[in-house]
């Protein structure tokens, strides 16, 4: 498994001044909560936590926090970015505590999604409706991602949280019948060209089509 640690330190200053300063530095603001102790305002560096924030698995692992010298394990609970900076602007750690459960979002990886039944010999399409799941579990159990297998999925199926398999000591929280995964026919979309199309694309010049001409009236007849 993966491991990840992020070095830290104790910040006292505060305010909008003090992290524009920060982030200056190649710094980014942050808060440590949780585990029954006070909050603590730390920063880290902008670099290494990109660099973390790159994989997914770090959103849902147990990190390592080393600030001044001792090492803490905690959990990435909120993340600020800049719009379009590579920078982070500020970032939440949470404390974990061995024997309490932890809610988190993991990520779906969906399995066998061309080979499955309903796209290989169905010409159906799969749509995933979820990208990830919220659970709990104690830390020890914490899964770095939940995996979706669609192999058996047929047209007009859908999977729901309740048909995933999830691993011993983690359950899902929030509505089990929601839709996570789905597969059905492409829509096709059949466009009429508009009447003005038509004339646009008559050659130049080309005489307008001649309306139907009036039927003659009829003759009188003379009178004998």
């Amino acid at each position: 498994m993966q491991q990840f640690e992020i070095i830290a330190e104790k910040r006292a200053d505060q305010g909008k001044g003090a992290s524009r300063r920060l982030r200056r530095a190649g710094k980014a603001p942050g808060i440590l909560y949780g585990g029954g102790k006070t909050p603590q305002s730390i920063a880290v560096s902008n670099n290494e936590m990109m660099l973390h924030l790159a994989h997914e698995a770090f959103y849902s692992h147990i990190l390592t926090l080393k600030l001044e010298g001792a090492a803490e394990k905690v959990v990435l609970k909120d993340v600020q970015r800049h719009p379009f900076k590579p920078i982070v602007l500020h970032v939440d750690l949470m404390r974990v505590d061995e024997k309490k459960k932890l809610t988190m979002r993991v990520p779906l990886h969906f399995l066998n999604e061309s080979s499955c039944v309903g796209v290989k010999t169905g010409g159906g399409v799969i749509s995933h409706l979820m990208t990830d799941i919220e659970i709990s579990c104690l830390p020890k159990d914490l899964p770095e991602f939940i995996a979706v297998d669609l192999g058996a999925m047929n047209v007009g199926d859908t999977l729901h949280v309740s048909d995933l398999k999830l691993p011993d000591g983690v359950e899902s929280i929030g509505d089990a019948e929601q839709g996570v995964v789905s597969c059905h026919l492409p829509k096709v979309v059949v466009e009429e060209a508009p009447v003005e199309a038509e004339a646009a694309a008559a050659p130049a010049g080309a005489p307008a089509a001649a309306a139907p001409a009036a039927a003659p009236a009829p003759k009188a007849e003379g009178k004998k």
